[in-house]
């Protein structure tokens, strides 16, 4: 398609898809001076130019990362005295405590901090750092007063946080109160009203006069980011700097890879070159636990994981310690030696991962009855923030159940369990709705008349755009529903709850090889912000039965008319009943249909060769 456009073009589709697809209306020029230049396949070259690519030298940047494209993290505002404090600490001999958070990315923020730290100290004076993860049941998110209280009477006189503390006002001035200094560093963003905590330092890009050049780091990469600092600080000669570069802080992002993967953080500028270089160092790791879990995901030690191994291997499994039970054996694993401990901590976080999944399983049972209780008469879900809530609900999986409701409804949601007179919540958004907005006029300014509480609606809320996390006296979540309801659903300009199929290029089955496929990977680590392309091939034909697998999945073999290649096209049950969606097209030998697909590499060694992961399919 030629355009000098960067719109979206509509392609013909017939009647029995779910979704219109769409295809990204591109300069052919571009593309074609551009894969010229590269000496790269022509659906790269599509791709690269959608990313905002139309120099060979941009595009070859961005295929290439190293660590030189690492910003400077003391860029940072407030990293020049959270360096220097916490210097004058270790050379002190004084107590550090790290206050981290229970999910993977405070996890690991904790074992990247205290790392960096015990590393700056001399040999003959170990750096005394201890670290604290919240119980995500007993003492919910954020920093606790009554935690600093226990870690002065223990001597503690400095406090870092990690992956939390943005909002942790009264905390701050707690810490202070006990003359305690506090370094808060965060991602999260920060009150618009009241600003930033009164700290000795605060370290977060997003808060305002900081002028770091990239805002969305995830909180491990803050830390990593401080570590660095700190190793960078103590690196005396050129021998300890050369180390550094070539060994440390590699090592250390293979941690931050994983967090910011797992924390769903735009895959873009830095956190790309964090993603890719970490990913590349996970290769056959040495640290014991880390080791022990990439075998329990079943990940082969012999190659790189890919992101979405990390997604949903490795990160739900760091995940199910804080959610299901305690999230400092998350730390023990990444920071012991022993090989016998590091396996019987992953082979507990991978029972704690099937418990959480029979927990989530059975929740959704009920969630997609309420769901079909909001339905109109239309059939559709009503135009605002889905509210839902049970009392059986486990708070450690409430966030993985609104982000199950986004996905089925298309809606923001809210999911709320009860425990003791207080309900307590999580929630998820779609793209052009800013959840944390929405919680934050609701909570006082909005006013309703006849509204019971017209002051503060949460006991506490926080997160961001995407994803929040709050608790509120259960009498009043009728309210938060009524509220939400009334707020309804503002969208960003260009938003829509319509979700088309956005494919990014169309191909014909005689284009992909795997000189493509080798080419798409380094267009990689995909994720939010860079999602893994989707192709499309118009008007292919079923060259056999649709066949079944294992009653839920299906595969499809498919051929191009006029041409001898085949390929199996898998349909993977996990968001679409695929044996249904077949059924309900008739589905039999010699259908023509259109492809929406996913290119993939055949796993099994004895059968190389590509295969296609199904995301759409539509009769011609």
């Amino acid at each position: 398609m030629t355009s000098t456009g960067t719109s979206r073009t509509r392609m013909l589709s017939a009647a029995t898809g779910p979704a219109p697809w769409t295809l990204p209306a591109l300069d052919t020029a571009v593309v074609e001076r551009l894969a010229d230049a590269l000496g790269c396949p022509r659906a790269v070259a599509e791709l690269l130019v959608q990313r905002g690519m139309t120099e060979s030298e941009a595009a070859r940047t961005f295929l290439n990362p190293t660590i030189d494209d690492l910003h400077d993290p003391m860029l940072m505002l407030g990293m020049d005295v959270a360096v220097a404090r916490i210097q004058r600490a270790v050379a002190a001999g004084e107590p550090i405590l790290i206050y981290g958070d229970y999910d993977v990315d405070g996890t690991t923020a904790t074992v990247l901090l205290k790392t960096a730290i015990e590393r700056t100290a001399a040999k003959d004076r170990p750096a005394k750092v201890s670290y604290h993860v919240p119980h995500r049941l007993r003492e919910g998110y954020g920093m606790q007063t009554h935690v600093l209280g226990d870690a002065a009477s223990a001597g503690i006189r400095l406090v870092i946080s990690v992956d939390t503390g943005i909002r942790a006002f009264a905390a701050a001035a707690e810490a202070k109160t006990l003359g305690m200094d506090l370094i808060v560093t965060d991602h999260h963003l920060p009150d618009g009203a009241k600003g930033v905590p009164e700290a000795v330092a605060v370290l977060n890009p997003a808060q305002e006069e900081c002028g770091y050049p990239f805002k969305e780091l995830c909180g491990a990469a803050v830390a990593f980011k401080l570590a660095h600092a700190l190793l960078r600080a103590a690196a005396e000669t050129a021998e300890e700097q050369t180390k550094l570069r070539e060994r440390m802080v590699p090592s250390l992002l293979k941690l931050v890879a994983i967090a910011t993967i797992a924390d769903s953080v735009p895959l873009v500028g830095e956190n790309r070159v964090i993603a890719a270089l970490g990913l590349r160092e996970l290769r056959n790791p040495v640290q014991p636990g880390l080791r022990a879990l990439m075998e329990v995901a079943r990940i082969p030690p012999d190659r790189s994981p890919t992101a979405t191994e990390v997604g949903f291997r490795i990160g739900p499994r760091i995940n199910a310690a804080g959610r299901m039970d305690i999230a400092s054996d998350v730390v023990e694993l990444f920071l012991t030696r022993e090989q016998a401990r590091a396996k019987e901590l992953a082979e507990k976080l991978d029972r704690l991962n099937e418990e959480r999944r029979a927990t989530e399983a059975k929740a959704l049972e009920a969630i997609d009855e309420q769901l079909k209780q909001m339905r109109g008469e239309d059939d559709e879900f009503p135009p605002e923030c889905l509210v839902l809530d049970d009392v059986d609900w486990h708070r450690g999986v409430l966030g993985i159940l609104a982000s199950r409701v986004v996905e089925r409804t298309g809606r923001p949601a809210l999911v709320l369990t009860h425990e003791d007179g207080q309900a307590h919540g999580s929630g998820r958004s779609i793209a052009g709705f800013h959840l944390l907005n929405a919680l934050t006029t609701v909570h006082g300014d909005f006013e309703r008349p006849g509204d019971l509480v017209t002051g503060a609606l949460f006991t506490r809320f926080g997160g961001h755009a995407h994803a929040v996390g709050f608790s509120l006296p259960t009498e009043r979540v009728e309210l938060l529903r009524e509220r939400m309801r009334d707020y309804g659903l503002p969208l960003a300009e260009g938003a829509s709850t319509a979700m088309p199929l956005e494919c990014d290029a169309e191909a014909p089955f005689s284009e992909l090889t795997e000189r493509l496929l080798e080419w798409m990977e380094r267009c990689g680590p995909f994720g939010v912000g860079n999602r893994e392309p989707v192709f499309a091939t118009r008007e292919v034909t079923l060259a056999a039965p649709v066949r079944i697998i294992k009653e839920k999945h299906v595969c499809l073999e498919l051929q191009e008319q006029g041409r001898h290649e085949r390929f199996n096209a898998l349909g993977w049950s996990r968001r679409v009943n695929w044996p249904a969606r077949c059924a309900e097209l008739g589905l039999e030998r010699g259908s023509s249909v259109s492809v929406a697909y996913r290119l993939r590499a055949k796993t099994d060694p004895q059968f190389p060769g590509l295969e296609l992961e199904l995301v759409d399919l539509q009769l011609t």
